[in-house]
């Protein structure tokens, strides 16, 4: 590892952090807001954890470990946060992180497998078990969101639904090259994937935040029943 090596990660982190910190100021406290504050803060911890992975050279398998169970939460946040502009939030909601707890749990009981293989500048490259059923219920919620959004896109406040909308071309553009690399065959780059994925998707944060900003309720927060 060079001393450069996790140094966007840390950059990226700070400024997510204090995006974090102006939002916990200045916006609205509703609940599709609050969710979407804590999609922020995951991935300002992901970008942390990757940090100390490469660049503080903290490469334990425990680490890497942290790292993935923060970011699994991705994905079904983002899907409940789509849903939460369309229907009255409820505890069904919650079963969306079902597959993130099982792989959390499952990870945590085969610890010892994770390995960091990588760090650069930019990303780092991870090996762990189940990498093919992890990438499918890592991605799936992300495209369903995206899915779900253009086909509701009327029911939403036409400029939230394109902040939505491009936030989510950040994080599901990364997602449709993974799974084109994933059928042309580059394992090496898909194991990159998750890391690659969390950079492009500081645009998703900044897009984010002037939704959260600009989300008000009864205005665009519509929870419908």
């Amino acid at each position: 590892m060079n001393n450069w090596d996790g140094i966007i990660s840390l950059l990226i982190a700070c400024m997510e952090f204090l995006l974090l910190a102006n939002l916990m100021f200045f916006s609205e406290k509703n609940k599709t807001n609050v969710i979407a504050m804590f999609t922020i803060l995951v991935l300002a911890l992901y970008q942390s954890f990757e940090y100390a992975i490469c660049g503080l050279e903290y490469n334990s398998s425990f680490m890497a470990y942290l790292a993935f169970a923060d970011i699994s939460l991705l994905p079904p946040l983002n899907l409940i946060l789509v849903l939460s502009l369309l229907f009255r939030i409820n505890k069904k909601f919650y079963l969306l992180f079902l597959p993130a707890a099982f792989f959390i749990i499952y990870y945590a009981v085969v610890i010892e497998q994770f390995e960091v293989v990588r760090c650069t500048v930019v990303y780092a490259t991870y090996n762990y078990p189940l990498g093919d059923l992890y990438g499918f219920f890592y991605y799936m919620p992300i495209l369903i969101s995206f899915l779900i959004l253009l086909k509701k896109r009327e029911a939403l406040d036409k400029k939230q639904f394109y902040r939505l909308l491009i936030a989510h071309l950040f994080i599901t553009i990364p997602v449709a090259v993974g799974f084109t690399l994933l059928y042309l065959g580059f394992p090496t780059l898909i194991a990159s994937m998750e890391s690659i994925l969390c950079k492009f998707a500081f645009g998703y944060a900044i897009c984010l935040a002037l939704f959260i900003l600009n989300n008000k309720s009864g205005t665009d927060e519509r929870n419908h029943t």
